[in-house]
């Protein structure tokens, strides 16, 4: 079982993560209130815990989550490159898992090193179009299906 542990936004590009307990999540829109949640492969991008926590532990430090800038975050699920073309569920939320997530130079401005920590085995989470949306709240329970299911 896959469970939401986090939800943020950022209003426009370089702007600071705001952390939110619900929101809604529509394909017209992608997550309410993100810059980037117009319809495409990348409308919304999901983090695993369990991912970022291997990331962090290869640096020696516990980051929090935001770092990454990530909409969602998720434990339950490392991704890999068979999850592409994979919907996640919360209620009637659906994104489909499009790519991964690379991860970019703002993660070593962040911390030193934390680009290469988050590059290999997905553990920069994925990116995911919105193909149903619906309102989601932290702690929310969902699951994750295989194309042709």
């Amino acid at each position: 079982m896959i469970e939401l542990c986090g939800i943020a936004i950022r209003a426009r590009p370089k702007a600071p993560m705001e952390a939110l307990d619900r929101v809604l999540v529509t394909p017209e829109r992608g997550v309410e209130g993100d810059f980037r949640g117009k319809p495409g492969k990348r409308q919304v991008t999901v983090l695993s815990r369990e991912s970022w926590n291997r990331a962090c532990a290869e640096l020696g430090e516990e980051l929090p989550w935001m770092t990454r800038r990530a909409n969602l975050f998720i434990s339950g699920l490392e991704f890999t490159a068979a999850h592409v073309g994979s919907t996640l569920r919360f209620g009637g939320l659906v994104l489909q898992v499009t790519r991964e997530t690379d991860p970019c130079e703002r993660m070593d401005r962040a911390r030193p090193g934390l680009r290469a920590a988050l590059h290999p085995d997905w553990r920069g989470g994925v990116c995911c179009r919105v193909l149903s949306g619906g309102e989601i709240v932290l702690g929310q329970r969902g699951a994750l299906f295989s194309p042709g299911l």
